[in-house]
């Protein structure tokens, strides 16, 4: 039995993933349209018709674009706190009462074979949170769509085999670049979004012998570049003692193409 997941869609632009188990396959957020995540889940090798269910981490559009079309579509229950509930419900259309769950913040619950726990962030949002998820020892952590990352979160996400981990912006392009001054503000500060450089440092204190994988998320297209994220972080995670050729793998995540499935074992 195996913890497997995808990134699906990540970046300004919408926001989708993937995981499952043996009993469970579920999709955290769907923020592209309709048209768009059925394509992705198709490229991804994952049958739209085998989901079980949709976990929500906040109301921005990019998260929640398709969701009320993937749920009707699909015939899947919403699972989101209540104050995203209320913050969402007038952009995803009519959802069934049966098909409309509450999932706490700092709450823990178990959806078959698999164990979900979800933590708050800082970010703008009504009240922003993101999952970990656990499967016969295993763990996967999904963090992005936050200003800083809290000693409180570390805890919680520490140790996991691989980790989902935003690295938005780098700091001198996001300063020289063309946005206004008061969106440049919102994206450093404490309610904005995590750079490539804070991105490594939190990390530094994550990722033990058991991390395999991680996916650098939610990257700016306009304030960031691929290479130049991957570089940064792995500098940071060099010069502090690990070894990315041998234990930790990098890897890339996109707004248009989903990652391969990876299963962890």
């Amino acid at each position: 039995m195996t913890l497997s997941f995808s990134v699906l869609a990540s970046g300004s632009s919408g926001n989708a993933f993937f995981i499952g188990t043996e009993k469970e396959r579920i999709l955290v957020d769907a923020g592209l349209t309709g048209k768009e995540l059925q394509r992705l889940l198709g490229e991804a090798g994952i049958d739209p018709a085998s989901l079980t269910k949709i976990l929500v981490t906040h109301e921005h559009s990019d998260h929640i674009k398709g969701l009320g079309v993937a749920a009707r579509k699909f015939d899947l229950p919403i699972y989101a706190n209540e104050k995203t509930w209320k913050a969402m419900e007038n952009s995803i259309g009519k959802i069934p009462l049966d098909h409309k769950f509450v999932f706490d913040m700092e709450e823990t619950k178990t959806f078959g074979d698999l164990d979900v726990q979800s933590f708050g962030v800082s970010h703008d949002a009504a009240e922003p949170m993101f999952y970990t998820f656990h499967h016969e020892g295993k763990k996967v952590a999904l963090v992005t769509d936050t200003g800083y990352v809290s000693d409180r979160v570390k805890k919680i996400v520490e140790k996991a085999d691989a980790y989902i981990f935003e690295a938005n912006h780098d700091v001198s392009m996001l300063q020289m670049g063309a946005y206004p001054w008061n969106v440049k503000r919102r994206i450093l500060g404490d309610l904005g979004h995590v750079s490539n450089e804070d991105s490594a440092l939190a990390l530094t204190d994550l990722i033990d012998n058991n991390t395999k994988r991680i996916y650098l998320a939610h990257l700016s297209r306009d304030n960031n570049m691929k290479d130049l994220a991957r570089l940064a972080v792995g500098n940071i995670l060099q010069e502090r003692g690990f070894d990315l050729n041998k234990h930790i793998e990098l890897h890339d995540t996109d707004p248009k193409t989903p990652t391969p499935i990876f299963q962890i074992v």
